[in-house]
């Protein structure tokens, strides 16, 4: 048996920085070399604030169309030196390479005859690439992603990040939350749609820029305001919160326990012919023609409209319910096991169980549900995805037998209570919700606060042993 591989050891000091410089092209730091440095202080938000995204739609002219896509550009060949860099470091030298080497190897770049394009855009920009791909590397090696892989054009996201030094921004004394917004290495403001103001008197701290599929363009400003829960929502004539179980389903999008019902758009399925039809078009052309690019964009805007209807129906409805109830109840379902493609026997049975769950946006849902709750002061249980909530009983609590999915209604041979699939699912959770809420309360210090979510898993560790 063949001994374990022993895991390299990386290049220290001396070695490592004549590598950097000698084969890598990367310069010592020279900027105040002589001085001690001093640690980064972190921006610390006050006890009620929050970072919040308002995403605006905006228009630009035919000079800033052509700016921007340098600049999409730029980011997309820095990200990917910068990837191709700190690999070949380790792979042939087993040399670590941070951001800061590749921010000065960015530098180095500029200057390079090849690439004085570079200049062209704002650097913070350019460096903002960079830390996105050291945040990518960061999540790598804890584990939790993939390797970075490189950026292709028309196939990965067109985006741009502008920190505080790369935009001016001054607010409309006439409308407080409107304002001019001009990006760097750009003459003129954005023509932004400002659907809804900012909060007044607070300067953005950081701008996304995107081009989406569609050819649309939006800017996402990231702001500091203070957080406002909404009052507690109880039961009428009593003290105790009101709450609400959620069955999510693909015939019926969101179950009620009070047998309300909220329908599926199914927005795929309605569009699918068009969407055929246009897939169709786009095979017939010729690759890299005008026409094709014109069949391409036709669509993505259809996409972009099925994303758009879908999104706005589903922040509604989490508005509505989060809003109406005190304790949200769901199952702890793992969407991302769900849509895991299958092979053989079963996959095209599979395949279209998937659709329909991407369709319904289930992950979606419970983002949205999660940090409503966290910003309103609201409490979402997810129960365990174990917990047999379909087939157990909800008068008498006994569990039947395993249902087919087909099987809409059934009734208990304990008790013959005649259940609707859904509604008895909804009524199940909130039962099991509450009684892991109440068992919460319980285990809390007299000076805490009820946390706005609460696993099944983390309520059993949480109880002392019997």
């Amino acid at each position: 048996m063949d001994a374990p591989a022993e895991k390299p050891e990386p290049v220290r000091d001396g070695e490592s920085r004549h590598v950097k410089r000698e084969i890598l092209g990367i310069a010592d730091r020279r900027k105040h070399h002589t001085r001690e440095m001093t640690p980064l202080r972190a921006h610390v938000k006050e006890p009620d604030a929050r970072h919040r995204v308002y995403r605006f739609r905006f228009y630009p002219n035919a000079e800033q169309v052509e700016q921007l896509s340098r600049t999409f550009g730029a980011c997309r060949w820095v990200f990917n030196e910068g990837l191709a860099l700190r690999s070949q470091a380790w792979e042939q030298h087993r040399v670590r390479v941070g951001f800061a080497e590749t921010c000065r190897a960015l530098t180095g770049w500029k200057r390079a005859e090849k690439t004085t394009w570079l200049k062209e855009v704002s650097s913070t920009v350019l460096q903002q690439s960079l830390r996105h791909l050291d945040q990518a590397f960061s999540r790598f090696l804890k584990g939790e992603t993939k390797l970075p892989r490189q950026k292709r054009k028309g196939r990965s996201r067109d985006t741009a990040t502008y920190v505080r030094t790369g935009f001016s921004w001054v607010e409309d004394d006439e409308r407080p939350g409107t304002g001019l917004l001009k990006l760097a290495k750009q003459t003129r403001p954005l023509a932004v749609r400002w659907s809804r103001a900012l909060p007044a008197g607070t300067a953005p701290l950081r701008l996304s820029v995107v081009r989406d599929p569609a050819g649309r363009y939006f800017v996402s400003v990231l702001v500091e305001e203070l957080g406002g829960s909404w009052p507690p929502a109880f039961v009428p004539g009593s003290q105790e919160p009101k709450a609400v179980g959620l069955d999510l389903g693909l015939v019926s999008l969101v179950t009620l326990d009070d047998g309300t019902k909220v329908g599926h758009q199914k927005l795929l399925k309605r569009h699918a012919d068009k969407l055929a039809r246009l897939q169709r078009e786009l095979h017939r052309k010729v690759k890299g023609s005008k026409n094709r690019e014109k069949a391409r964009r036709k669509i993505a805007c259809l996409y972009a409209r099925i994303r758009d209807v879908r999104k706005d129906m589903l922040d509604q409805l989490t508005t509505h319910l989060v809003r109406e109830n005190q304790v949200l109840v769901v199952e702890d379902l793992s969407v991302a096991t769900l849509m895991r493609g299958a092979s053989g026997k079963g996959g095209r049975r599979k395949t279209g169980l998937i659709t329909a769950i991407r369709d319904a946006a289930w992950g979606e849902l419970l983002r949205q549900l999660a940090y409503k709750c966290e910003w309103y002061g609201r409490t979402l249980v997810m129960v365990d995805r174990f917990f047999p909530s379909t087939r157990r009983c909800s008068a008498c609590h006994v569990k039947g037998s395993s249902l087919h999915v087909s099987v809409r209604h059934w009734s208990c041979a304990a008790c013959g209570a005649v259940h609707d699939r859904d509604v008895n699912a909804a009524v199940n959770l909130r039962d099991e919700g509450m009684r892991l809420y109440w068992l919460a309360e319980a285990s809390l210090p007299p000076d805490r606060t009820m946390p706005r979510l609460i696993r099944a898993s983390a309520v059993k560790e949480a109880m002392p042993a019997a």
